[in-house]
């Protein structure tokens, strides 16, 4: 059975070291609480949203203007059967700078749609990355909360 990760990307007028730090800069653009480093390879933060999301990710690949990796080893999704979903998932930025636009392709690998958060999940990555992320690439300021 063929498998559809969740994908979109976005194109800005930013270089792809802009782009790679404002990526890095996950306090910028998501809500919630953030503990630990979030732009060290093999360095591991937890992210919470109110009783509603935990995850843990490591950084398991960290290549300046062109790629970030982070594997998500453990999590809890308050709103689903299955509350750890996402753990053993990926979620991949890929920077690509051409002509004076970088186009950032994000990929949620392991997010399918036959997981019962998907939809909910992925219109929550679209609220992210195509409202807050590409804000803070615009602005360089820290985003409001996406989900008040």
């Amino acid at each position: 059975m063929h498998t559809h990760n969740f994908t979109t990307s976005l194109s800005v007028n930013q270089t792809a070291e802009a782009v790679f730090d404002a990526i890095n800069n996950v306090r910028g653009w998501w809500s919630g609480e953030i503990e630990g480093d979030t732009d060290r390879l093999g360095s591991e933060f937890t992210y919470c949203y109110k009783d509603v999301h935990r995850s843990t990710q490591r950084i398991t690949e960290l290549i300046r203007g062109k790629r970030i990796v982070w594997r998500v080893s453990d999590s809890w999704l308050a709103f689903v059967t299955d509350k750890s979903e996402w753990t053993d998932t990926e979620i991949v930025f890929d920077i690509a700078e051409t002509g004076g636009t970088t186009e950032v392709r994000f990929t949620h690998r392991g997010l399918v749609p036959q997981y019962e958060c998907y939809e909910s999940c992925s219109n929550a990555w679209g609220m992210l990355i195509n409202g807050n992320l590409r804000k803070l690439i615009a602005t360089g300021e820290r985003q409001p909360d996406a989900f008040a």
